[in-house]
């Protein structure tokens, strides 16, 4: 059995006739019936029956049948897909944490595709938990193409190239005692039940570093995964919190107070996995991201 066997079986079971198949397939009427009589010897059964000059399907015929259509088109896509991705479209996994989905995300993927406008390009976003951790095994595990992320050190597979920076800021509820400063010392922040980040973000190591410098650690309330959670949380009186300055801060009820000694800006990166094939879509997404960013390095998620 071979690919060309199941097309000429498709196009004989919708057109039953022989010689219009033949004609359709642009081969001679014997090499059909040849290639139709080997499959149905391979098979045990028989795929057709006579019906005056016509030939209709049998039972197993019909069945074989939705099989075969189900497979060919699932390859004819395939195919399909292979054939725009070395054209340098297609489709793209994009994996990133979401602090990054409000703008910065967003913004790089509308330019990118301006400049490529009338190419079939499709981005597939994925930010359902928005981990460092989780991004990188995704990449590992070849579920994403790129992630957007911090850096975490030890991952000799992958490539970390940095992309933007955004701020630290110490944020408190209206009401603390913090909150009629201006800016803040990471010392003044000591007094105070803090909600952190949990020790597999890519962020939590960068705030240990911070309270290492000053040979002090934080009151822990709470340990999170996510940045909105601990702005959540300190909305609402749990504790303050050290957290990159993010747009949804100016929404929630809380003061934002810049963090000035030791002060620290929080990098992000592009990760992707190396000494792995990229099909052109992806290379060019790359080196756009690159250059765009580049240029715009300062540029803040805020």
């Amino acid at each position: 059995m071979n690919l060309y066997h199941l097309r000429y079986f498709e196009t004989l079971a919708h057109l039953e006739h022989y010689t219009k198949a033949a004609d359709k397939l642009a081969i001679t009427q014997p090499s059909l019936s040849y290639a139709i009589s080997s499959l149905e010897d391979e098979l045990g059964v028989q795929l057709f029956e006579k019906m005056g000059r016509n030939v209709v399907l049998t039972k197993y015929g019909r069945a074989f049948l939705e099989d075969v259509e189900v497979v060919l088109k699932q390859l004819d896509a395939s195919v399909k897909d292979m054939k725009l991705a070395g054209k340098g479209e297609g489709g793209i996994d994009l994996a990133f944490l979401r602090t990054l989905g409000a703008d910065f995300v967003p913004k790089i993927i509308r330019k990118f595709l301006d400049i490529n406008e009338g190419k079939r390009i499709e981005f597939n976003l994925f930010c359902d938990r928005g981990l460092t951790t989780d991004i990188l095994e995704g990449l590992k595990d070849r579920k994403y193409d790129i992630g957007f992320c911090s850096k975490i050190e030890n991952e000799p597979s992958i490539e970390f190239i940095p992309i933007a920076k955004q701020d630290l800021v110490v944020i408190v509820p209206p009401n603390h005692p913090l909150a009629q400063k201006t800016e803040v010392n990471l010392e003044e922040t000591l007094d105070y039940k803090q909600i952190i980040f949990k020790k597999k973000s890519g962020l939590r190591h960068i705030i240990d570093d911070l309270f290492t410098s000053i040979n002090a650690y934080p009151d822990i309330s709470y340990e999170i995964e996510e940045d909105q959670v601990a702005a959540g949380l300190v909305a609402n009186g749990f504790g303050i919190a050290i957290v990159p300055d993010m747009p949804l801060l100016d929404t929630l009820d809380i003061k934002k107070l810049p963090l000035v000694s030791p002060s620290w800006h929080r990098h992000f990166y592009m990760a992707t996995l190396k000494g792995v094939y990229q099909p052109p879509v992806i290379e060019a997404f790359k080196k756009f991201v690159i250059e765009y960013t580049e240029m715009e390095f300062d540029y803040k998620t805020s």
